[in-house]
């Protein structure tokens, strides 16, 4: 089975998997560089109103495939680094459903999305020091932001693995979930993701992103007061019923 991306789209999820299994599902490099345009094809999808980034079987990405990977540096980590930006631009609520190991390349892709969930057993770990290769700034200050900066040195410095547990106390996941738990929860959340307001989630992106400059800020003020959503979500809750949120991304 050649290595590839793997998506589908039910019931306003998109769900990208990672196949390489000879591999513990190592991202080739065609697999980095088919990831941006795969999410910027589902970010115009209208029927998409979330993202689930995970892994076939019992893994969820080993990282870079580096018997395919160029001994250069800027050719090897040029290749993660647009894939994992694209991820983390992703316009609407990206999860990353963890099994098994998610090292590397793999962390890096988890750690670009909003949430991650693991199942009891994963393995994490970021391994740039085996390799003498730099973690990118951006990468590394998103790590920094998830784990705080002991939890990041220990990481970067040592290419140590980390359980489920510890990953959860450190902030690199935020729910470990039992052995055989992990799609009945993934399921159950992105159920919940997809009933709420997108117009809430995606100002929530771009406030969480980092400084919001006055005229964004003015922008999500009119899309508040003219989209009806607030309006919506309080009758609703007053009428006892599910909330009918119409509001989408505007396309381009």
């Amino acid at each position: 089975m050649e290595p590839s991306l793997e998506h589908e789209v039910a019931d306003g999820i998109a769900t990208v998997v990672i196949r390489n299994p000879t591999k513990r599902n190592a991202m080739t490099p065609g697999m980095w560089r088919a990831l941006p345009p795969l999410l910027t094809r589902l970010a115009a999808d209208p029927a998409v109103r979330a993202l689930v980034l995970t892994g076939e079987g019992d893994t969820f990405c080993a990282g870079a495939d580096i018997g395919s990977l160029s001994a250069t540096y800027e050719k090897s980590t040029g290749l993660a680094l647009p894939a994992e930006e694209a991820l983390a631009a992703f316009p609407k609520p990206t999860l990353a459903a963890v099994r098994g190991y998610c090292v590397g390349g793999g962390c890096q892709l988890a750690a670009a999305c909003d949430l991650r969930f693991a199942e009891e057993g994963a393995r994490f770990g970021i391994t740039p020091a085996k390799l003498g290769i730099v973690y990118a700034p951006s990468s590394t200050r998103r790590l920094v932001e998830l784990v705080r900066p002991a939890t990041a040195k220990f990481l970067l410095f040592s290419g140590e693995l980390i359980g489920a547990e510890r990953a959860l106390r450190t902030g690199l996941v935020d729910e470990v979930l039992p052995a055989g738990g992990l799609d009945k929860r993934v399921a159950e959340f992105t159920r919940s993701l997809v009933s709420r307001s997108q117009l809430t989630q995606a100002a929530v992106k771009e406030f969480a992103a980092g400084p919001v400059e006055p005229d964004r800020a003015a922008y999500w003020r009119e899309q508040t007061r003219h989209s009806e959503e607030a309006g919506e979500g309080i009758a609703a809750f007053l009428e006892r019923r599910t909330p009918r949120f119409r509001w989408t991304p505007p396309v381009g």
